[in-house]
Formats: structure tokens, C-alpha cells, sequence
């Protein structure tokens, strides 16, 4: 049972169950065209989990379960529809079972080299950003100190030359 939840967390909102949520089961009786992912929606089931389970049981399993909720839609069924065969033709649009294993943490993951370049350029551009903050915050100390060092006399000139005083 945890490794069909983990499957299915690992399949969530991926490309790999489109086909069968995006199929049409049929038109409504107003007109429209009732795709999966509208019908698990309205039985409040989360579409890519109910196809992740679906696509992990036997196809007559898969069918019979999927022909059931088509059957308990609210609006009940559909018009000219037959519950077991519109399931039998969508769950042929669920990816097979093999297919769903997903790596466990054991496996190693091939990760593209340019994902692993943008990594280590992301990481040398941070790296590089810290020591900019560290050395500017180093010259930053360092030249308060040398503007706290200076003596403050009023009768030196810029150029060093001493302003003889007026008192007498």
C-alpha cells in the first residue's frame, strides 16, 4: 500500500496519464463533453491519483472500478452510455503497469550533464556573490578605521602646512 501511494506521488501531475485524463467518456446531456479528469473531479477524487491506482490493478479490475465511478456520477449517467464499455476503452489509454515503476531510493538517477553544469554554475555564482559581500564589507571596515585613525585638527591645511593663529 506505501509503495502505491509513493507511486503515485512520484506520478503526479506528469505527462504519463494525459491520454486517459483528457479522454472524452461522452457528451452530456447538455451537449458538452465529459473528459476523466472532469468526471474523478466531480466524484471529489484527485484525478492523477485515482489514475495512478487504476494504472497499478489488473486491467479487468482497472475497468470494473473505473465503470463504477462512471456509473456513480452525479448527474447519474450519461445518455446512450454503458459504464463497462467506455471503461474498457479509456482504461486502454492508461499507461501499462510496467511502465509506472518508479526508481527507488536506492537506484541511482542519470541526471543530464547541462542539469549538473546549471547546478555547479548556480553553485560557483553564490559562492562567488559571498565573497563579494565579505571582501566589500572587509574594505568597508577598513576604511572606516583608516577615517577614525586620522586626527581632526582644525588648524591643519589640506596640503599638511600649519594655519598660523590670530590670537595674540
Amino acid at each position: 500500500m506505501a509503495e502505491m501511494i509513493r507511486a503515485a506521488k512520484v506520478f503526479a501531475l506528469t505527462p504519463k496519464f494525459d491520454n486517459f485524463l483528457f479522454a472524452s467518456i461522452g457528451e452530456e446531456k447538455n451537449g458538452m463533453v465529459l473528459s476523466v479528469i472532469s468526471a474523478l473531479a466531480r466524484l471529489n477524487l484527485d484525478p492523477w491519483q485515482e489514475a495512478s491506482n487504476l494504472a497499478q490493478l489488473p486491467r479487468t479490475t482497472a475497468t470494473r472500478r473505473l465503470a463504477s465511478l462512471i456509473a456513480s456520477l452525479p448527474d447519474g449517467p450519461l445518455s446512450h452510455l454503458d459504464p463497462a464499455t467506455t471503461a474498457s476503452q479509456l482504461i486502454a489509454h492508461l499507461p501499462r503497469r510496467g511502465d509506472l515503476i518508479a526508481p527507488s531510493a536506492e537506484t541511482p538517477v542519470r541526471v543530464g550533464t547541462s542539469a549538473i553544469l546549471q547546478s555547479q554554475g548556480a553553485r560557483c555564482i553564490c559562492i562567488a556573490l559571498v565573497l563579494m559581500v565579505v571582501l566589500f564589507g572587509g574594505l568597508g571596515l577598513v576604511a572606516s578605521q583608516r577615517s577614525a585613525a586620522r586626527p581632526h585638527n582644525i588648524g591643519v591645511a589640506a596640503s599638511g602646512t600649519v594655519i598660523p593663529s590670530t590670537k595674540k
